[in-house]
């Protein structure tokens, strides 16, 4: 059974209980990496991930929570000791800016990993990374910037999807078809963002068995779900450092 782990939950601004939203999901050895606006390498130690097991990291778009942290996340798993090269996956947008990120700093003297950049299209069920253990594919959202949104499905059948940042939208409702857990943001009813109730319009649309809410402002607390509840019952806050399977 594959498991994901939230690494970080918090929107650009939270409190000092959730970084930035990060995400890492493993199964049978294999770890991909969704996003590194902090500190990536280290939330995933601390979920007891071994940052050796990363096959790839997706940047889903260029927004400084999402991506800021790209030079820091090669540079330590190069003084772990990673030697092969790392998938770097996203739309074009977010690996310019991940390029960017790495280009600010003068590594020319250090033997960081080999980096295979890998583009991905901008339109609904475009393929991310498809191999013995992963198909993951993208939809577009809602977002002031070009954004993608995850589905990841396993070899043994798990399906899970992960909004990233947008307004509640159509795209996202077909990327989450019959998921078993829809991970979706939640910073609230802003342009280009979503509040608890769209996520829960969302997850119901889609036949999803389990929303997790992410990309979270500070001081959320479980009575404000209600109305959300009683849209979609089975909905949480995600918490910094949880796993769930899939």
């Amino acid at each position: 059974m594959a498991v994901l782990h939230l690494l970080g939950t918090g929107a650009a601004a939270s409190d000092a209980s959730r970084t930035t939203t990060m995400l890492a999901v493993e199964d049978a050895g294999s770890v991909v990496l969704i996003d590194c606006g902090g500190d990536v390498v280290q939330r995933a130690l601390a979920c007891g991930i071994d940052p050796d097991a990363i096959d790839a990291l997706v940047v889903t778009h260029e927004h400084p929570d999402h991506a800021g942290g790209f030079a820091l996340f090669m540079v330590r798993i190069w003084l772990l000791g990673r030697k092969r090269p790392i998938a770097v996956i996203g739309i074009a947008p977010a690996l310019r800016q991940a390029r960017r990120v790495l280009e600010a700093f003068d590594t020319g003297g250090w033997d960081l990993p080999a980096i295979e950049w890998r583009t991905v299209e901008h339109a609904p069920g475009a393929e991310v990374l498809r191999d013995g253990r992963w198909r993951i594919t993208a939809a577009p959202g809602v977002h002031p910037v070009p954004t993608i949104g995850l589905r990841v499905e396993t070899a043994g059948g798990g399906v899970m999807a992960y909004s990233c940042d947008t307004e509640r939208t159509a795209a996202i409702v077909e990327l989450a078809r019959g998921a078993e857990l829809l991970v979706h943001e939640a910073t609230g009813a802003f342009p280009g963002h979503a509040s608890n109730e769209d996520a829960a319009q969302v997850a119901r649309e889609a036949g999803a068995r389990r929303l997790v809410l992410v990309h979270l402002p500070p001081g959320v607390h479980d009575g404000q779900l209600a109305a959300a509840r009683a849209i979609f019952p089975l909905v949480e806050f995600g918490e910094d450092g949880a796993r769930y399977d899939f």
